[in-house]
C-alpha cells in the first residue's frame, strides 16, 4: 500500500503540520503509526501536538484557521465541531476521494461518514471508534483482596465499602471533562438505550423529567457521593495509571484507555478487564476522532493531504493504528485478529446493529454540549446540589437544545 501511495505523491517530499491533542503515552504511540505510514509515501508528517485536552485544543485549532494560517491537517471530533467552519468554506471538499476510495462501502457504521458530511459532501476522515460506554477494572485490586472481580456496575458498587476497608480508591476520577463523560456512559448503561436516545437525540424534555432520568441521576449522584475529591487527579491517563498500578479499583473513561493499558504490558482480561454498557447494556457508542483538512492555495499541500487522508484509510493503517490507540478501526474490512480480549468484545458489539449508538457529538451541538458538560461537572462538584436541581437545569437545557 505504501508504495501505491508513492506513486501518487508529486516529486518531492512535502511537509505537512498535523495537529492534534494525543499527547499520552498510549496516545502518542498510536500517531506515531500514522506519522509512520505518512512518511513512507515519500512526505513528512510535521507533528504539531497540542499538549492538554481536546477542550483545550479545539479553540487553539479553529482560531488558527480562521486567522488565515492553517495547518495542512487537524484533528476534530466527528459530529458537529467543524460546521462553522464548513460554511465558511475553509475545508477541504472529500467527496470525490472517498467515492474513488470507495469508503462508502467499508466503513461503518455508516453514521460515521454522514457525520463528516454536510449538505451532500463529506469534509473529514474518521479514522476510528472511540467509545465512552466501558467501565475498567483492575483485577488484583479485587483478587488480591478476597473479592471476585465484578460482572456489573451495580456488582461494582456494592464492592465500594470493602474496597475503602481494604485501602483501596473504589472509583478513579481525573477533574473536568471526564466527569461530563461519566454521566452519558450511566444514562446509556442504568437508563438505557431508549432513554439514550430520547435524551440526546430527540430532545425529549418529558424523558430528562421522567422516572429513568432520575434513577441515573441518582446513580450519578450517589457515586458522587462515594468518591473522595483528595483522590482526583487532573489528568484522564493519570486516573487510568491508577488502574495499572491497582491502587483504585474501577474507572469509567473511553477505550482510548487501552493505550494506556498497552503501554504499561498489561494484558486484557489478566490485569484488567473490561465491561462495555458497564455490564448492563451492551451498547457502544459510536464517535471517534476525525481529520479535516484546511484549504490552502498550494497544490503540493493539497496534494499531500489527499495522501494523508488515503493513508490513514489504508487497512494496514487502521489495523496498526487501532491496536495502539485501544480503539476499533472504521473499516469494516480488516484483520482485527490480533486485537485484545477488551477490543473482540467491542467489534462484536459492532456486528450488532442494537449494539451501536450515536455519540453526543454527533447528534448535540457545541454549545449544548458545552453547557451539559459545565452541568455535569457542577452537579458532580457539589455535593449540596439535589437531584431535582440538577434535573431541572438538564431539562431546561434540552428545552433549547439544537
Amino acid at each position: 500500500m505504501a508504495a501505491a501511495l508513492m506513486c501518487g505523491t508529486s516529486a518531492f517530499a512535502t511537509d505537512l503540520e498535523v495537529t492534534h491533542w494525543w499527547t499520552s503515552g498510549g496516545e502518542a504511540a498510536a500517531v506515531a503509526e500514522f506519522a509512520k505510514a505518512f512518511d513512507a509515501t515519500g512526505n513528512h508528517w510535521v507533528d504539531g501536538a497540542i499538549a492538554g485536552s481536546s477542550d483545550v485544543a479545539r479553540p487553539l485549532i479553529i482560531s488558527r484557521i480562521l486567522g488565515g494560517n492553517p495547518m495542512g491537517a487537524t484533528q476534530l471530533n466527528t459530529g458537529r465541531d467543524a460546521e462553522d467552519l464548513i460554511k465558511a468554506g475553509l475545508m477541504t471538499d472529500l467527496t470525490d476521494l472517498a467515492k474513488s476510495e470507495g469508503w462508502y462501502d467499508v466503513i461503518r457504521p455508516k453514521k460515521l461518514l454522514e457525520s463528516c458530511e454536510f449538505e451532500g459532501k463529506l469534509y473529514c476522515v474518521p479514522v476510528n471508534i472511540h467509545s465512552w460506554q466501558w467501565l475498567w477494572l483492575s483485577r488484583p485490586a479485587f483478587e488480591d483482596n478476597g473479592m471476585e472481580v465484578p460482572t456489573d456496575w451495580n456488582q461494582y458498587v456494592a464492592d465500594f465499602p470493602k474496597l475503602r476497608e481494604a485501602g483501596v480508591i473504589p472509583f478513579s476520577l481525573a477533574q473536568g471533562w471526564p466527569t461530563n463523560g461519566i454521566f452519558g456512559v450511566l444514562l446509556a448503561g442504568v437508563g438505557g438505550t431508549d432513554l439514550f436516545l430520547a435524551v440526546n437525540r430527540d430532545k425529549d424534555v418529558s424523558a430528562v423529567e421522567g422516572p429513568d432520568f432520575r434513577k441515573v441521576a441518582q446513580a450519578y449522584a450517589d457515586l458522587r457521593d462515594a468518591v473522595d475529591v483528595n483522590e482526583t487527579v487532573g489528568q484522564w491517563n493519570e486516573a487510568t495509571a491508577q488502574l495499572i498500578n491497582n491502587t483504585a479499583a474501577g474507572n469509567i473513561m473511553g477505550d482510548w484507555a487501552q493505550g494506556e493499558f498497552a503501554v504499561a504490558g498489561k494484558v486484557a482480561g489478566k490485569d484488567y478487564d473490561c465491561l462495555p454498557g458497564l455490564g448492563l447494556n451492551a451498547v457502544l457508542d459510536t464517535g471517534g476522532d476525525a481529520f479535516y483538512f484546511p484549504k490552502n492555495d498550494d497544490p503540493a499541500i493539497t496534494e499531500a493531504q489527499l495522501v494523508l487522508a488515503k493513508t490513514m484509510l489504508s487497512p494496514e493503517t487502521q489495523v496498526a493504528f487501532n491496536l495502539k490507540k485501544g480503539s476499533l478501526p472504521v473499516r469494516g474490512d480488516v484483520d482485527m485478529s490480533a486485537a485484545n480480549a477488551c477490543m473482540q468484545k467491542g467489534l462484536k458489539i459492532l456486528e450488532d446493529p442494537n449494539g451501536v449508538l450515536p455519540s453526543g457529538e454527533q447528534l448535540l451541538s457545541s454549545d449544548t454540549q458545552q453547557q451539559l458538560q459545565d452541568l455535569e461537572i457542577e452537579f458532580f462538584s457539589d455535593k449540596s446540589m439535589s437531584i431535582d436541581d440538577f434535573v431541572g437545569q438538564f431539562a431546561d437545557i434540552m428545552g433549547s437544545a439544537d
